[in-house]
């Protein structure tokens, strides 16, 4: 997450709102009280819906002055979902995948302490899969049972290989997970033989 996240006031007009998110470079205010509440979040979307449309005759003077008017309280999103600063971060993706939302303020009881965008998701998911990282990228099919993943990494411990990431997800066949891993040390030659030596393995992708 991103701690002490930029927030407004609701009394904010619009103009400042946008001049701000593009000062900072984001995409979403917090609105806070002036007891320091989480009263709703604004958006660039939100800005965007409140924007006269591109079709106006109005002079950018007149849109300007028409955009100083309105104030946050006016387009922020009351209702906010949010998560708590303890929330995993598999559990944040899943709230805003499933809710269809760019962000989640992360609270501490009722103070907010920072805010999670879809860019810290991204970001995390670049650091999972290890795309820092040189090394061959496979991805397996792999029986849903114990020690699968166990017996693979052994085996590729043994040819010097060091697996750097691993993910999985469910596979195409409820019997077999779908396993991406990361492994340096090793060529893409060594990788490939060593899954087809190990028993219910299915080699589904392999790079370099």
């Amino acid at each position: 997450m991103t701690k002490n996240p930029v927030s407004v006031n609701p009394e904010l007009s619009l103009t400042d709102a946008r001049a701000l998110m593009d000062r900072q470079t984001i995409g979403h205010l917090p609105v806070l009280d002036k007891n320091g509440g989480l009263v709703g979040i604004v958006t660039r979307q939100d800005l965007l819906k409140a924007s006269p449309s591109a079709a106006t005759s109005l002079g950018m003077y007149e849109i300007n002055y028409l955009l100083s008017k309105p104030t946050d309280e006016k387009v922020m999103t009351k209702k906010v979902i949010v998560v708590q600063e303890n929330e995993v971060v598999e559990n944040a993706a899943r709230i805003m995948s499933d809710r269809y939302i760019g962000c989640l303020p992360v609270m501490n009881g009722l103070l907010l302490v920072g805010i999670v965008t879809d860019t810290d998701i991204f970001r995390f998911f670049v650091d999972a899969f290890g795309t820092r990282h040189e090394g061959v990228r496979i991805t397996i099919n792999l029986l849903e049972k114990p020690g699968q993943i166990a017996a693979f990494a052994g085996s590729i411990a043994e040819k010097g290989g060091n697996i750097v990431a691993l993910v999985t997800a469910e596979g195409d066949d409820p019997t077999c997970r779908r396993i991406t891993l990361k492994i340096a040390g090793i060529d893409v030659a060594t990788v490939e033989a060593v899954a087809k030596a190990t028993a219910g393995v299915e080699i589904e992708d392999l790079r370099k």
